[in-house]
Parts: structure tokens; sequence; C-alpha cells
């Protein structure tokens, strides 16, 4: 379930599937990538994004990741929160894993509780993410900090997040909301300019052209005998044993 509230222009986006965790599901991600279209088409000016109970999001649902159709879910969830023309503020209020971490990136600022998590741990899995999440943890957080998350599977808390940046403030849902509704009484077209400019400035497209290479590879990883094994051993309830193939 999607909980979507408006009020003082500020709409609040809540994921509510706490039995998982929050964990992304293709039905999630289009409920989650319409209510984003849906509350700014209603005149909301600044949107807050987060989750119910103790998690933020603990990632994609293992049960649809492997799935026809999540991935292209899912992007088009995170650009709904990129391309909105209102600023979007992520309360990251526990744990943001994997897609949890994609999500809280591909909003605009970040206000970060104390019992919040990132990480990206796709290697453990055999998976991989796109050139675009890549560019943007490593431009929020520093290349240092993106490369260890990627390359060695570690977790930023939430002290260690704002010291880097990846986090602009610490607090829960109502520092969020406040900051938000401070947002929403700003000037909106100046606002809208001052995103878009940002986006195109510093993260222009990436495509073929500029990554060459770069989504052949991440293809390569979804089909990977790795992935199957992932699979297989997730299902095993053991550890994966990876071959590089």
């Amino acid at each position: 379930m999607i909980n979507v509230e408006t009020a003082d222009a500020v709409g609040l986006i809540e994921l509510d599937r706490q039995e998982r965790r929050n964990a992304l599901d293709l039905e999630h991600c289009e409920a989650l990538r319409d209510a984003v279209t849906r509350t700014v088409a209603e005149g909301a000016r600044a949107l807050v994004v987060s989750g119910a109970g103790t998690s933020f999001c603990s990632g994609a649902d293992f049960g649809q990741v492997y799935g026809d159709g999540f991935r292209t879910a899912l992007y088009a969830a995170l650009h709904a929160l990129t391309d909105a023309p209102v600023p979007v503020i992520a309360a990251v209020n526990g744990p943001a894993i994997g897609a949890g971490t994609q999500l809280a990136i591909a909003c605009d600022l970040r206000v970060v509780a104390d019992e919040a998590v990132f990480a990206v741990p796709t290697a453990r899995i055999g998976l991989a993410v796109d050139p675009w999440t890549v560019r943007r943890l490593a431009l929020l957080a520093g290349g240092g900090a993106a490369r260890a998350m990627l390359l060695g599977c570690d977790q930023l808390d939430a002290q260690r997040a704002h010291g880097l940046g990846l986090a602009d403030r610490l607090g829960d849902r109502d520092a969020a909301v406040a900051w938000a509704t401070s947002i929403a009484s700003l000037a909106p077209l100046s606002l809208s300019y001052s995103k878009r400019a940002l986006t195109d400035l510093f993260e222009p497209g990436t495509d073929a052209t500029d990554a060459t290479g770069l989504f052949e590879a991440f293809e390569a990883c979804w089909t990977s005998e790795d992935v199957a094994e992932s699979k297989r051993a997730r299902a095993e309830q053991r550890s994966p044993r990876f071959s590089g193939r």
C-alpha cells in the first residue's frame, strides 16, 4: 500500500508494506510512480517520501526482482521523483537498502533518522545498479564512499551519511515535513528552475553514447549465471558460489 496525505501544500507519500519492511515489488513501484504524479498534479509544492514502521525501504522484493518488468517499473518510479517539478525530500526513518538507497538518492534532499542505514549490496547477490545510480551516489556521498558501498558492500549509518553529505539533515519525519512545509512557501518557478538546472548541469543524460559499454555490462550482470546461482542459493538457504559467468 502507498499512503498519501496532503497538508499545507506538502504531499506525504508513505510506503506501507511493513510485513516486507517496505520492500518494493512491481505493484508498489507502479503505485509510487502514480502517487508522485497525482500528488504534484493536485497542487503539492513539495513532497516527502517515507516508510511506515521501522524501515524506509529494505530494497527490492526478491520474489519479483528477477521477473520481467520489475526493473522498468523501479526506474520509472525513481525518475518520477527526479523529474517531478517540485522538491522531494526523503524522510529516511530506517534502513534504506539496495532499491531503498536508490529511492532515497532519487529524492532531492534527505532527512535521516538515527536508525537509518544505507547500503547497495548488489555484489552479494550478483546483480547491479544502473549507471545513473552509480553516478548519483558518487555525486552525493563522494567517490570514495560510493566505491566502498559498491565494491566493499559497506554500510553507511546516519552520522556517517550526514558527514559525507548523503544526508542533508539529521531528524525524524516531522523534521522532514517541517522542512518541506517551509520549502512549499517559496517561489515555485524558482524551485523548479533550480532543480532542473542542478540536474542538467551536473547530471547530463547517461545513455549508450556517453557511457560506452556500461549498459552492456549492466545487462550482462542481470543475465549472468551468477544471478541464477544467487537465486538458487537463496532458495536453498546457502551462500552463493559465484563463477564470474
